[in-house]
């Protein structure tokens, strides 16, 4: 039960600090709600993690809830990742593009 109001305190911690970044405008107002949900999801979280664990005993898991939920964001993380370099390697090729027709532009500009 410690363990709980600990992680609790923590994310309270963290949604003043997300509170106080939006109030200095250091993030916006849209990366604010993603954040607040996400954490007050992770509240929900663990506040039901009792009822978390016997759900995974009836599914047959030898694991408890909370090492479930940490399999679970360890995949998400990943596939993030995965996204994430999907998009920076777009990006990186639609940047190369870029800089070609802007040096043929120029090139072309100089000879004329």
């Amino acid at each position: 039960m410690l363990q709980e109001y600990i992680a609790l305190a923590f994310i309270l911690f963290f949604l003043g600090r997300l509170g106080w970044q939006l109030y200095k405008d250091q993030i916006s107002k849209s990366q604010f709600l993603m954040w607040t949900l996400f954490w007050f999801i992770v509240g929900i979280l663990i506040i039901y993690i009792h009822a978390i664990d016997s759900f995974t005993t009836k599914l047959g898991f030898s694991s408890s809830g909370i090492q479930l939920l940490f399999y679970i964001a360890v995949v998400l993380l990943f596939y993030w990742v995965l996204r994430l370099r999907l998009t920076i390697e777009k990006m990186s090729k639609e940047i190369t593009e870029l800089t070609r027709s802007q040096a043929l532009a120029n090139k072309n500009s100089n000879h004329n």
